[in-house]
């Protein structure tokens, strides 16, 4: 499983793929991951607050609403895990990946100027 992972990765974010190593990693840290043909999705719930760690839908199954439901899968295990928020952060230029998270109830809550070479990262939160 993970070396296909890997290989959807590669396809999802060309210029700076993970290796099934970074993802066996992920795991042994206590993240989650769930991944489809199309899609995947890594977070982690660490007492009353869970991150959504990266989120990929491969370039050719993009806008068919994998991203969303994956979100909601993650949303939903991490309330039931007793998280109370949820958090991310996204590249400033990534318009598309805002939009979604947007439309999904995530809220600006900060920025961490140039943190992806040079592009802001635009911190989000939802209240689970």
């Amino acid at each position: 499983m993970l070396n296909e992972l890997e290989k959807l990765h590669r396809a999802c974010f060309p210029n700076k793929p993970w290796s099934a190593a970074d993802f066996a990693d992920l795991k042994k840290s206590g993240c989650d991951i769930i991944a489809s043909q199309n899609g995947f999705i890594v977070w982690r719930v660490v007492a009353d607050q869970a991150e959504i760690i990266t989120i990929g839908v491969h370039p050719d199954a993009r806008r068919g609403g994998i991203a969303t439901a994956m979100l909601v899968l993650a949303e939903t295990d991490a309330k039931k895990r007793g998280a109370t928020k949820m958090f991310l952060e996204v590249a400033d230029n990534n318009h598309p990946a805002r939009a979604m998270y947007e439309h999904n109830g995530y809220k600006q809550i900060n920025i961490r100027p140039k943190y992806y070479d040079g592009i802001d990262a635009i911190l989000m939160e939802k209240i689970l």
